[in-house]
């Protein structure tokens, strides 16, 4: 998929790779609440505390997330940097799609128009 779609940043492309597996999502969208430790999340989620640090990980690596040493816990976080740079990224190929699509609605009213043109013509 990823050779169809050029246009797509590198960093736009790692944070939908990182959040399109379900337990990233869930996760991610449990941090939305705030601050919450490994053991808590695994607590939440019906996978192992390993798998859950695996998955901390690879958005902890796309900057989605951030850690912090509370006493003996480390507490993870929403990184609003990371998720600011993917919106960025969204919001760039969103301008992009819309251009793209107002140029090819344009395309087609002046195809349609040109074509009423020739057909009054040929009525008289």
């Amino acid at each position: 998929m990823r050779g169809n779609l050029p246009f797509v940043g590198a960093y736009l492309q790692a944070g939908l790779d990182a959040l399109g597996e379900p337990t990233r999502l869930a996760i991610f969208q449990k941090l939305l609440g705030g601050p919450i430790a490994v053991n808590e999340l695994a607590g939440m989620l019906p996978v192992s505390r390993p798998a859950v640090s695996q998955h901390l990980r690879v958005l902890k690596d796309t900057g989605l997330v951030t850690d912090s040493q509370n006493g003996t816990r480390r507490l993870y976080r929403l990184n609003p940097k990371g998720i600011a740079r993917l919106r960025a990224q969204f919001d760039q190929l969103w301008k992009q799609a819309l251009s793209a699509c107002e140029a090819s609605s344009e395309m087609t009213t002046l195809g349609e128009q040109a074509g009423k043109r020739r057909a009054r013509k040929r009525r008289t």
